[in-house]
């Protein structure tokens, strides 16, 4: 069953009171989420009424959204991630969003593309809820497939829009030297979403992985055609729950922060050379609010994004 999760937390009838925090927090950029499911009604069908009641006063109060058009998830009428169909719709849906709110210029077309596909395609948790390397496939090649068509109809009417790619910063530790070559997989595996969108050439190895399961020449030649990484801005998205111990060749647990933020954030950007942004990370413990190793004073990485401020539940 789908969860509307900005209905369970009030934001529709106290959207204005979270925007007035925000700008409390000093936070003068806010990643946004409209939602997509009661937006795109269908092929050419849209409500606007939510968007145009809040992006507008958004804007009055000095606030720059980034636009979080698809977040986790889809509508009914779509059916899930697996929907090949679905890219085409998508950047029908970008193309009508850019041209009803032109003055928008910043945009994450499929938040954490890598953890859609994953979540719905290969864990068997949300959407589809398959757990093979060809469900993990199918969602991946659609939902890169939608960001970057989205991302083409977007620049049509905004030629200077920016997207923020926020993405799950990953790694995977081998529990045991036998297991090496499965979590060199897998950390060849995380960068897969940005590869595509980028037109990055992957290896021979992730090239077969993709055929073998389900990815056709003439699609992965499509990515391999556009290159719009001068509009692009890497968001690294990381948790405590972001690096994985491998126990068995493809059964991953949390390994808690073995590295830490800044040597994983090191290995993205060395392989992209894109300016970062830190777009979501923290987790709450006993009340605690605990930042992953590599902040602070000493830390690397700056933090510029806040995604979300906080309200009681009262």
């Amino acid at each position: 069953m789908r969860r509307d999760l900005m209905a369970e937390c009030g934001h529709y009838d106290r959207w204005r009171e979270d925007l007035e925090l925000t700008l409390a927090l000093g936070c003068h950029h806010l990643r946004y989420g409209p939602p997509y499911y009661r937006t795109h009604l269908g092929p050419g069908r849209n409500d606007w009424s939510f968007t145009d009641e809040v992006l507008p006063v958004m804007r009055d109060m000095g606030i720059t959204p980034i636009l979080d058009l698809c977040h986790f998830g889809v509508p009914d009428w779509i059916g899930d991630f697996q929907n090949a169909d679905w890219p085409r719709y998508f950047a029908e849906y970008a193309r009508a969003f850019a041209e009803r709110y032109p003055w928008i210029r910043l945009f994450t077309p499929v938040n954490e593309m890598y953890i859609t596909a994953e979540f719905s395609g290969y864990y068997g948790w949300w959407n589809e809820r398959l757990a093979s390397h060809a469900g993990f496939v199918g969602a991946l090649k659609n939902v890169t497939r939608a960001s970057l068509e989205a991302m083409l109809t977007i620049l049509e009417v905004r030629p200077d829009a920016l997207f923020i790619h926020a993405e799950s910063s990953e790694h995977t530790h081998a529990n045991h030297p036998d297991l090496t070559s499965e979590a060199e997989m897998f950390n060849e595996r995380r960068f897969l979403t940005l590869d595509l969108i980028c037109g990055k050439r992957i290896s021979a190895g992730m090239f077969a992985y993709l055929r073998e399961n389900g990815m056709t020449e003439a699609e992965y030649a499509r990515f391999r055609s556009v290159d719009l990484v001068e509009h692009f801005i890497l968001g690294h998205d990381y948790y405590v729950t972001n690096e994985h111990l491998l126990v068995s060749p493809e059964i991953r647990k949390a390994a808690g922060e073995v590295f830490g933020y800044a040597p994983v954030a090191l290995a993205y950007h060395e392989r992209y050379r894109l300016p970062i942004m830190h777009t979501e990370t923290n987790l709450v413990d006993r009340g605690v609010t605990k930042r992953p190793n590599g902040f602070g004073k000493r830390g690397r990485i700056s933090i510029c994004c806040v995604r979300w401020a906080c309200r009681s539940a009262a």
